[in-house]
Formats: structure tokens, C-alpha cells, sequence
């Protein structure tokens, strides 16, 4: 399948948005939100065909979850367009400027990418927030999901289009959808070199990993997330329950929920049997050799013996996304070798510590390597809404141009203006 079609559709819609002010921007985006409220029905039959079809080829629960919507989830994303619709334009945004010795008048100003092209997994929601988020920054969007949320995507993105043709002020030519089902649309978007501005990828490692090997046009690269906690031996032992089953426990199959726990050895036998108290069973440890030994040696007419999952962490158990109820557990001498064992097995996405210890905190927060560092915090709080961006891209994980969640900010860029009154050099 050629989307060249496509491709220049997109040209001309970026073209013409990238010339729009805020309030027209903003129309466009209230009236998308409208004929998504009234094609609830709609989306909702088609995603129930796609969470059918998931279900009969045995995907996990956890990434069904992830792919499932509901009256509520629906009515959350689309609500989430009037935080985006309230927000700054940062187009036409002077990020500085000054007057030249000469006299010149130099302004750096905000401008957007262009065409963007967001290729992701099951998980509906990035459909409504990548758009959203490319329409107010000025972008236009290609919008590549899996195969897994075909159905829900083709009609949420009817409804965007309908809306945006229903305003006179709407550019339906903004945004589009790669629905051919076809692998070869992926490499085809990759390379659209002077078409395709900039590709985000948003899923899992093995998806990242495709983008940035065979994409030619610049890539924001996402990060999947093998996050973790540590729990200091300063650490609130409540405080450390409530966070580590919030955020291992509440949507395991998101890029923000822990994968690892690392646990100081002085408090490890109190965390580690009160941790398997409070999971109950719901999810399997895979331990180091010490925390094993914790384990084994509390089990004797502990109440979590009977239900909980107890194995020997493998070679590859830290360095897993699981997307699953699975947790790898280490014990760990202090916080240096927990920051240590962080920079060498994590994705660079959300790490927390939890302590009282200012000192053990600050040192945290300044060696770990990651887009977004926690203390007292659980790592389920990085996403776009709970910044207040209203939705995000994805979460960048990268050094460069952006990082963390991906708001309007992302798909931006800056030109200088300069005037003056004929200088020559």
C-alpha cells in the first residue's frame, strides 16, 4: 500500500494549520471533542471487536486492559481535550531575543515540527491525545496503531474527522490513519524523508528498538519502562506498601508501573513479608538469593504462604518490562548500589525512592538517570494528565530536545526572526 497519497494530504493540512491562531486551533478541537462525545456508541462496538478478537489469540489481561475502553475511560480521554484547549499555544512564542550591536532586532519564536507520524500499540487513548496534541501545537498527524486496536481507531479517528469537517474553521487534512493493517506502511512512513517530519514511537522495547533502527526521518525516542523502587532503610514501611502496590498492582501493563523492587537489608525482613502480606498473591516475586532467603524464612504460618508465587530471579529479570503481575526483587547494601543497580538495568523512564533521609534522597535524585525521579512518590504518576498537560505524546526518554511526558512543548521547534534597516555585513 502507497501512502504517498496521504503523505501529501498531510503536507497541505500542516501547512495550513501551522498558519492558524489559537482560536481557530481551538475550534477545531472543541468540535472534535463533540463528535467524539456523540460517537460514544460507536467507538465503544468497535473496541469491543477488537478486545474479542485480542482475547481469542490469548493476550495477556494485563495488555487487554491496556487496550479495553469503557463509557467512563472514553469520557475521561475526551474530557481531557479541554485541559489541551485551555493551555498556552506556544506557537508564535518568543523564547528571547535582543538587539544586535548593528541595531538588528533578533527574536528567537516557537514554530511547529511540521507533519508528525506516531506509531504505537494497543492503547486507544494515544489515538485522542496525539492528536490533540499535534492539532494545538500546529502539526499535522499520521496516526499508526496496531493491528490489535484497528477497529477502535478507524472510528475514533471518523469522529475526529467529522468533527474537524463539521467546524468552518476545522482542517480535516490534519490527521490521518495508517489502517492497511500492513507492516510495510510502517517502513513507508519511516522513510518518508521530506514528508514526515519527525516519528515517535510508543510502546514496547522490541517496537522502540524497530523505530530507531530503520527510520531515516528524525525519531523522539520513547522508552519502555522497567521502573523501580527502592525502599531506604530510613524508609516509612506503610508509605513503602502503599507505593509499591499502587504502582506495581493498579494497571501492571502500563510503561510506569514497576517492574523491580530493591529493598535495604536492614529493614528487608520487615518490608519483604509485609509486602506479601499486602499483595496477597497477586503477583509472582521473582527474587534475589538473599531476598529469597527473607522470604523462606518468614513463610512458616504466614498467611501469604499459601498464595504467593515465590521463585529465583533469572538472568534476564532485571532487565524486563513483564507488563505483567511480576515483580523482581533485590536486597540491596544502601542506596548507592540501588542507584547503581538502577543505571545499569533501567530504561531511563521513573524511578522512586522512598526514605526520610534527606541526604539518601538528594543523592538519589541527582546520580539516578531517568526522565522522571520519585521520592515518596509512586512511579504511576508520569503521564501528560497528571502534569497538568492534559495529555501527553508518550514519554521521552531521550537527552535531547524533550524529556518525560511529551506535552505541547514536543512537537515544536524555534526559527529566528530577524529585522532591521538595510545592515550589510
Amino acid at each position: 500500500m502507497s501512502l504517498q497519497k496521504v503523505f501529501e494530504s498531510l503536507r497541505k493540512g500542516a501547512d495550513a494549520l501551522g498558519c492558524a491562531d489559537a482560536a481557530k486551533k481551538n475550534a477545531g478541537l472543541l468540535a472534535v471533542q463533540k463528535s467524539l462525545t456523540a460517537n460514544i456508541p460507536a467507538i465503544l462496538e468497535a473496541n469491543a471487536k477488537d478486545v474479542a478478537a485480542a482475547r481469542e489469540k490469548g493476550m495477556k489481561e494485563s495488555l487487554v486492559d491496556r487496550l479495553s475502553l469503557n463509557e467512563q475511560r472514553l469520557t475521561s480521554i475526551i474530557s481531557c481535550i479541554t485541559t489541551i484547549i485551555q493551555q498556552t499555544d506556544p506557537i508564535g512564542q518568543v523564547s528571547t531575543g535582543w538587539t544586535a550591536p548593528n541595531g538588528m532586532q533578533i527574536k528567537q519564536v516557537r514554530v511547529p515540527l511540521g507533519v508528525a507520524a506516531i506509531i504505537y500499540e494497543s492503547r486507544p487513548n494515544v489515538t485522542v491525545d496525539a492528536f490533540s496534541i499535534a492539532y494545538k501545537s500546529g502539526n499535522a498527524i499520521l496516526l499508526r496503531g496496531s493491528s490489535s486496536a484497528l477497529e477502535s481507531n478507524k472510528a475514533i479517528v471518523k469522529a475526529i474527522k467529522e468533527g474537524l469537517a463539521s467546524c468552518s474553521e476545522g482542517i480535516p487534512d490534519a490527521v490521518a490513519l495508517a489502517d492497511s493493517g500492513s507492516r510495510d506502511e510502517v517502513d513507508e512512513i519511516l522513510t518518508a524523508k521530506g514528508y514526515i517530519d519527525v516519528a515517535l514511537p510508543r510502546g514496547g522495547a522490541g517496537l522502540i528498538k524497530m523505530v530507531v533502527e530503520k527510520a531515516t526521518v528524525p525519531v523522539i525516542e520513547t522508552g519502555s519502562g522497567i521502573c523501580h523502587l527502592y525502599i531506604d532503610d530510613s524508609g516509612d514501611i506503610k508509605t513503602a506498601i502503599d507505593i509499591a502496590e499502587n504502582a506495581k498492582l493498579q494497571r501492571p501493563g502500563v510503561c510506569n508501573a514497576i517492574e523491580v523492587m530493591l529493598v535495604h537489608k536492614d529493614i528487608a525482613e520487615k518490608v519483604l513479608p509485609a509486602i506479601a502480606e499486602r499483595f496477597n498473591g497477586r503477583a509472582e516475586f521473582r527474587c534475589d538469593p538473599a531476598a529469597l532467603a527473607v522470604f523462606e524464612k518468614a513463610a512458616a504460618g504466614s498467611s501469604w504462604t499459601a498464595t504467593t508465587k515465590l521463585t529465583a530471579a533469572g538472568d534476564d529479570d532485571f532487565d524486563t518490562e513483564f507488563l505483567d503481575y511480576i515483580l523482581a526483587i533485590k536486597i540491596v547494601s544502601g542506596v548507592a548500589e540501588a542507584v547503581a543497580h538502577i543505571n545499569a538495568h533501567n530504561t531511563k523512564h521513573s524511578e522512586c525512592i522512598v526514605t526520610t533521609n534527606t541526604q539518601h534522597a538528594r543523592y538519589f535524585q541527582k546520580k539516578v538517570d531517568a526522565a522522571c525521579v520519585y521520592t515518596n512518590v509512586s512511579t504511576r504518576f508520569t503521564d501528560g494528565e497528571m502534569f497538568g498537560f492534559g495529555a501527553e505524546l508518550g514519554i521521552s526518554t531521550q537527552k535531547m530536545h524533550i524529556r518525560g511526558p511529551m506535552g505541547l512543548a514536543a512537537l515544536t521547534t524555534t526559527k529566528y526572526i530577524i529585522e532591521g534597516e538595510g545592515q550589510v555585513r
